[in-house]
């Protein structure tokens, strides 16, 4: 009908939104220390970071598969429930942008997805097995994200203990490029893929694909928004940054961005949506903290955690409230 198509072409359409602001707000990330130690040009790295999130798109499906199939039945849902969730978590990241709380779109997407099927169907509409695996990103990555920081900056520590400081900025200069193009790459295989996941439930609920799987329209798509986002972002940062970006000197933003990449990049292979600006966070505090416990700053622990608290329960409500409201106007 000319309803279900019009929903369907607002689902994509706050999912594409939802891409490009993505990339825009979080690929930049990663170029930013290659910048500031003029490792490479800002073209180059923007160019670089902005391939690197489509081919990170392009990798593979398992945490569409989870988004799509594993959050809610689909057989208990409609597109009214799937515009509800979207727009519940685009509409929260903005009202907590603009309150200045930190929060995922990662997380805030998933939670109003799952908020809404509730409000459709009750609780019973929830997939366990899926849920688990949301779970898992949201609280256990971080965690393991901080040790992997930790840890990497130690082994390297020890391994370059006898070379002199500028020898090893040199060498972790260029390692940058290196640890810069795999955040890049593991970003865009993480996050891309949550739009891909919420483009191809819409199409299945909205009876346009007859059984769940991610169209190649739907890949390229997803990949070359959140490209877009990315190249478009990470000229915000530049300019906005300049070349005063990071204190951290090369071997920290190394040491940072190939934990969190590492980190990012299982949780995509084993079908696990987690939050990439969380875990490079996480990579920079734990990097930190090899040096003094007090230069760790826990005040930005403590904003993660209070995203953490508020995110949740928030999406799950706006995004019931949305479902009973669109459903009484449509």
């Amino acid at each position: 009908t000319e309803t279900s198509l019009t929903l369907l072409l607002a689902v994509i359409a706050i999912a594409v939104l939802f891409d490009f602001v993505n990339g825009f707000n979080d690929a930049a990330n990663a170029i930013a220390t290659v910048v500031s130690t003029r490792v490479l040009s800002p073209t180059k790295a923007v160019i670089l970071a902005a391939l690197m999130n489509l081919a990170g798109a392009l990798s593979g499906t398992a945490v569409a598969k989870v988004v799509g199939t594993g959050i809610v039945d689909t057989d208990s849902i409609s597109l009214i429930t799937i515009l509800a969730g979207v727009a519940a978590a685009a509409l929260w990241v903005f009202i907590a942008s603009r309150q200045g709380l930190p929060v995922s779109g990662s997380h805030s997407l998933l939670a109003g997805v799952a908020g809404a099927g509730v409000a459709t169907a009750g609780f019973g509409v929830l997939v366990a097995s899926g849920i688990r695996k949301v779970l898992v990103g949201i609280f256990v990555s971080p965690l393991i994200a901080f040790l992997g920081g930790y840890l990497i900056m130690i082994a390297i520590s020890w391994t370059f203990a006898r070379r002199t400081p500028a020898t090893v900025n040199n060498l972790f200069g260029k390692l940058q490029i290196v640890s810069a193009a795999a955040m890049g790459f593991s970003h865009g295989s993480n996050d891309a893929q949550k739009t891909m996941g919420i483009i191809s439930l819409a199409l299945f609920v909205g009876g346009r694909i007859d059984e769940f799987y991610i169209p190649l329209w739907v890949i390229f798509l997803s990949g070359t928004v959140m490209a877009a986002g990315t190249y478009a972002g990470g000229w915000r940062v530049i300019k906005t940054l300049g070349v005063r970006i990071v204190k951290m000197r090369p071997v920290n933003g190394f040491a940072a961005e190939s934990g969190a990449a590492a980190v990012i990049e299982t949780a995509s292979r084993l079908g696990i949506p987690l939050s990439t600006t969380q875990a490079i966070t996480a990579t920079i505090l734990g990097q930190g903290a090899t040096t003094r416990l007090s230069a760790v700053r826990w005040g930005v622990a403590g904003h993660i955690v209070l995203g953490w608290i508020f995110t949740l329960p928030a999406c799950s409500l706006v995004g019931a409230g949305l479902f009973k409201l669109l459903d009484a106007v449509l």
